[in-house]
């Protein structure tokens, strides 16, 4: 008998989060939600799945999404963890409190919940945790500072992760996406791109579905750019 797989949406109301729940429930996973705006309650049921209204700045949400996940369905198989938009001016005029909340936005949305549900997979000996993060980690700019500045550390969370979890069939890896579909389109930023288009949510989703399938089973610690050759770093 095959065994139903379960993916758990951080902040997957809106967005690049709704789209990944939308594909992984179309490839099969049952889905729980979680999203501050009631919006991804409302997702969970249009997808048979489990919807939670919830901040993932909080532990005790997070905690409840976990449990109640694990109450209905016994496994988590995949994390995806999105998130909002945090502080964004001139780098000197960042204050220590901009600093934190971008820190809360940027890192802590991935470190709270993998910390919850990084266990369970283990005790599975298996899972994959994909985090929505960004192009420029690389290359940052200063129109995203505290985006830059704390998913390069997210970056270096993501390879400790893999490195102490891959034996336990544990793996992480980050998506890079650049100017997508779910931002305010400008000329520019569509001529920057030498696609000369903005990429889709729906082709944010189909990475990460990738990563959540058996096809990425030897995929772990990396940061995978879908950015229409923004960023040619290597």
């Amino acid at each position: 008998m095959s065994v139903e797989k379960v993916a758990v949406v951080v902040a997957g109301g809106s967005g690049m989060g709704a789209a990944a729940a939308k594909r992984l429930a179309a490839d099969g996973f049952k889905v729980a939600i979680l999203s501050s705006s009631g919006k991804g309650e409302a997702l969970a049921k249009e997808l048979d799945g489990l919807g939670v209204t919830g901040s993932n700045q909080s532990n005790d949400d997070l905690q409840r999404l976990v449990d109640l996940t694990l109450e209905r369905y016994a496994r988590i198989d995949v994390l995806v963890n999105s998130g909002g938009h945090g502080p964004r001016a001139p780098i000197l005029e960042i204050t220590d409190e901009q600093w934190h909340t971008g820190m809360d936005v940027y890192l802590l949305n991935v470190i709270r919940p993998v910390r919850i549900v990084a266990p369970q997979m283990v005790k599975q000996k298996g899972g994959a945790i994909i985090n929505i993060s960004t192009a420029w980690v690389v290359e940052p700019s200063p129109m995203f500072p505290t985006s830059a500045v704390f998913r390069a550390g997210l970056a270096a969370y993501t390879k400790i992760f893999a490195n102490t979890y891959a034996a336990d069939n544990v793996r992480m890896n980050n998506v890079l996406p650049g100017w997508i579909d779910s931002l305010p389109a400008t000329e520019e930023r569509r001529d920057s791109v030498p696609m000369q288009r903005y990429g889709t949510s729906e082709e944010i989703a189909a990475t990460i579905a990738f990563l959540a399938s058996e096809g990425a089973g030897y995929i772990t610690g990396q940061n995978i750019r879908v950015d229409g050759g923004i960023i040619r770093a290597i």
